[in-house]
């Protein structure tokens, strides 16, 4: 039903969530983390069905648990410098386009087997590449 009076509509800004980590997973500080087909934190890789979600926060083991017995914070609509693939190197043509998810450090110019997007290239530097995550 459309609104008929003013609403307090809540709100937060979306820079860092909490996400549930997967069960049998480490997630490292600083690495890009995606979410699977179920919803919950990963590593970010070249691995079916995962979407970027942005970098993590902070260390989280939850190598012995099951999903969701550990949570993760994940910033995301910010630029982070992430390691140049080797194989296929981000180089300046790439900026403004999608770069890819090689592994959790690490992105390519072209997409692996599952083509998952890491998010825009708007920076190349000697040591590495930027990528905007929204």
């Amino acid at each position: 039903m459309a609104l008929t009076a003013d609403r307090k509509t809540p709100m937060r800004d979306g820079e860092i969530i909490e996400l549930s980590v997967a069960g049998s997973t480490t997630i490292y500080a600083g690495g890009m983390v995606a979410k699977n087909s179920s919803g919950y934190a990963v590593p970010a890789a070249d691995a079916a069905n995962l979407v970027v979600m942005g970098r993590a926060e902070e260390y989280v083991d939850n190598s012995n648990g099951s999903n969701g017995d550990a949570t993760v914070l994940v910033r995301r609509r910010k630029a982070f410098k992430f390691k140049n693939s080797s194989s296929y190197a981000v180089t300046i043509a790439h900026i403004g386009g999608n770069v890819y998810v090689e592994d959790d450090e690490t992105v390519a110019s072209s997409g692996g087997s599952n083509n998952i997007v890491a998010g825009k290239c708007i920076g190349i530097d000697s040591d590495g590449v930027w990528v905007e995550i929204q």
